[in-house]
């Protein structure tokens, strides 16, 4: 016979096993710093919200910086495959794997602004996205807002003026406006940017507002581009969060029910909304300190919109060629992408 002691403590034990196992863990990898904004406006406030939703039986553990491994680009497999439960990556990292998506990344299409983006993205996405990612659980689709363009010797207001310059570009439809409008395109990650400018082996960068004074783009620059607000931005990148399927087809339906309320509409907007506040902190701190902030005048917005638009048409035909209705992706992308613009 057992000792009454153990006998007693056995039902306690059993109990906390019970509650322990009752407890989801989700493994939650992004590759950006823990002290970024996007953990800690956006991750960690998701995860607060589906623990209180769930009663405490969803938990998350975030791993940011790629702790988890791979690179930016190789997230999306991650999350396929099972090694994270939820990541936060961009389409636009895997070239060609998301094709009907695309079409929100052509040049002067969504408005600058990154909740309106973000509200035109999601709204996008549910018409014309859903098979690019039917093998995930979407959380959210948003936009990390318009890019600008800074240089460090001199502004660019025309379209002449980007002739001869050599520009960083933060994705492959970038490059392809770049080098419509007579500039070099440089692909370069994030953290290179400073130093390459600073030696003099690129002129300037398109980046958002919020990175600039983040990696210190902002001390080796001066003049800073943008159109008006209630303009299509130069070009956006297309942000996801998503979740392996099979973990959130595991889950019991009220834990399934604590992210989808947080998650969707709601989450894009959130990010969205984070996006622009970054955005404006940047803007002001870089006004402080003496940096030119311009806007181009409407006619010269028109003529590198005009210039430029042969990247459009040239999408639409590969697209096509895959037995996409480009042309008709592209006409909705444009006109969801108008209908958020500020008035």
């Amino acid at each position: 016979m057992k000792p009454a002691h153990l006998l007693a403590a056995l039902p306690l034990a059993l109990a906390a096993a019970t509650a322990s196992a009752q407890v989801t863990t989700i493994k939650f990898s992004h590759f950006l710093p823990s002290t970024g904004n996007f953990q800690r406006f956006i991750a960690e406030p998701w995860c607060a919200s589906i623990e209180k939703d769930s009663g405490g039986k969803l938990k998350c553990q975030i791993y940011p910086s790629l702790q988890l491994g791979g690179t930016p680009a190789q997230l999306i497999d991650q999350v396929k495959n099972g090694v994270a439960d939820v990541i936060w990556t961009s389409p636009s990292f895997a070239t060609g794997r998301f094709p009907r998506t695309e079409a929100l990344e052509l040049p002067f299409t969504m408005p600058p602004q990154g909740l309106a983006g973000s509200k035109a993205m999601w709204e996008y996405y549910l018409k014309n996205g859903q098979e690019d990612f039917k093998d995930f659980k979407v959380l959210a689709i948003f936009s990390a807002s318009n890019v600008v363009i800074s240089t460090a010797s001199k502004p660019v207001l025309t379209v002449d003026g980007f002739k001869g310059l050599k520009l960083r570009s933060p994705s492959r439809f970038s490059s392809l406006f770049l080098q419509s409008l007579g500039a070099t395109p440089v692909n370069l990650p994030v953290a290179a940017i400073t130093e390459s400018i600073s030696k003099g082996v690129i002129d300037g960068a398109m980046a958002p507002w919020e990175i600039l004074p983040t990696t210190k783009v902002d001390e080796v620059t001066k003049y800073h581009m943008e159109g008006l607000q209630n303009q299509p931005g130069f070009t956006q990148t297309p942000m996801a969060i998503l979740m392996n399927k099979q973990k959130y087809e595991s889950l019991p339906a009220d834990l399934k029910a604590a992210i989808d309320k947080n998650s969707g509409k709601v989450l894009s907007e959130l990010a969205g909304s984070v996006w622009d506040q970054g955005n404006e902190a940047a803007r002001k701190k870089m006004t402080a300190q003496g940096n030119k902030i311009l806007v181009i005048k409407p006619e010269d917005y028109a003529a590198m919109q005009k210039a430029s638009a042969g990247v459009e048409a040239e999408w639409i035909q590969q697209a096509a060629a895959k037995g996409l209705p480009a042309k008709q992706l592209a006409a909705d992308a444009r006109a969801i992408g108008a209908k958020y613009l500020p008035k």
